[in-house]
């Protein structure tokens, strides 16, 4: 099965209530195997999900599949399972019969063989326990898994997964993420998987589509799209926190960042014209001490300082030209716990070859080159 959206748009007309199901005009084509759908909570992802479920129309534009315009097609014409981010079950059947209801509305099986399936998908999901329980008795998670079981049991070739996961506790989250990535892998299916989060969408990998305020701005594998923004704006939404920007400028072969650092610069901004850009930094990557002698380094002024876990964020002001500025900041992400107060004074270090360069109006312009292992330790969130 191959889906395309070709051309659509959605006009919400002039209720600013609605403005984050607004999408403007975009293509795209999804191929079997995952293809997640990367935004915030207004950029737009249920409203082109449920263009793709058939639930809406477009207001121009057309939704092919396998060539063929479904565009008028209802949802009920189409095979599509959807999980929404609120479970959703029937209430009076027991969680068997709530796996169970797609087989028994398709026709065509015996009682042995839908209770060989829903035993089997009960297991991949860990509700096998539950099965002779109603929806009320068990807990949101179980709730949820329970969905997710009656959706791919259904074993359609289009699988609509609207951040399934979000109302979940971290620990059965991370759990049903890699259960899920499994589960994805064995199926012929294209599955469609939405989510705010960008650590998710690189565990997941696939092919990511990053969508911001009803956008489409960059799609690709999940590795390329994270590792080569075509701007500063994905470089930010596929970041989080999102990407730091600096003022920086390219002077011959010098480089200058905030009008600190004044160095050769590296090997990826060679062929570079000579002017003023927007420098990228991930919040990852800026350090405590220098791990090179060619690091740069950034006085700060700590603005907040959170301990979340084995992690600590820094949130501070830049001071540039030896000047701290109301309007320049950029946040830190610090693995173990370390103590700072409001207004402390310190030194933050990055490596040159790490960062992102973007013109002024945004555009990439110079990425890092990254070897196999940095992608690798990139994508387990180093």
């Amino acid at each position: 099965m191959q889906l395309q959206l070709e051309s659509i748009t959605k006009d919400v007309g002039d209720d600013a209530h609605l403005y984050e199901m607004c999408l403007y005009e975009m293509s795209l084509t999804l191929e079997p195997g995952l293809n997640v759908l990367l935004g915030s909570t207004t950029a737009g992802k249920t409203s082109l999900m449920r263009l793709m479920a058939g639930l809406d129309r477009p207001s121009s534009g057309r939704v092919l599949v396998d060539g063929q315009d479904v565009t008028t097609h209802s949802v009920k014409r189409r095979n599509v399972a959807f999980v929404y981010q609120q479970f959703i079950n029937y209430p009076s059947l027991t969680v068997f019969e709530n796996i169970a209801s797609p087989l028994r509305v398709r026709g065509g099986l015996s009682k042995q063989e839908i209770r060989k399936r829903v035993e089997q998908t009960a297991e991949m999901m860990r509700i096998s326990a539950m099965l002779d329980r109603l929806p009320a008795e068990l807990s949101g998670g179980q709730q949820q898994r329970t969905a997710i079981a009656r959706a791919l049991i259904k074993e359609g070739p289009l699988l609509l997964l609207d951040e399934p996961l979000v109302n979940l506790d971290y620990k059965l989250r991370e759990e049903l993420r890699a259960e899920m990535q499994n589960i994805f892998a064995s199926r012929d299916a294209i599955v469609v998987y939405s989510t705010t989060e960008p650590q998710e969408a690189l565990m997941l990998g696939g092919t990511t589509f990053v969508l911001d305020q009803g956008r489409l701005l960059q799609n690709g594998p999940t590795l390329d799209v994270y590792h080569v923004p075509v701007s500063q704006r994905v470089g930010q939404v596929f970041s989080d926190p999102p990407m730091n920007l600096l003022p920086g400028r390219i002077q011959a072969q010098m480089l200058e960042l905030a009008g600190h650092f004044r160095g050769e610069r590296p090997p990826h901004m060679q062929g570079l014209a000579d002017e003023d850009y927007q420098i990228g930094v991930r919040a990852g990557h800026v350090t405590l001490a220098p791990s090179s002698d060619d690091d740069i380094a950034i006085p700060i002024r700590v603005e907040l300082a959170e301990i979340s876990g084995s992690e600590t964020f820094i949130h501070a002001g830049v001071a540039e030209a030896d000047k701290f500025q109301s309007d320049l900041h950029l946040v830190a992400q610090l693995a173990g716990v370390h103590q700072y107060v409001l207004g402390q004074e310190a030194t933050v270090y990055f490596n040159p070859k790490r960062l992102y360069v973007f013109d002024l109006a945004g555009k990439l312009v110079a990425a890092p080159r990254l070897s196999a292992k940095r992608a690798l330790s990139d994508r387990r969130g180093a």
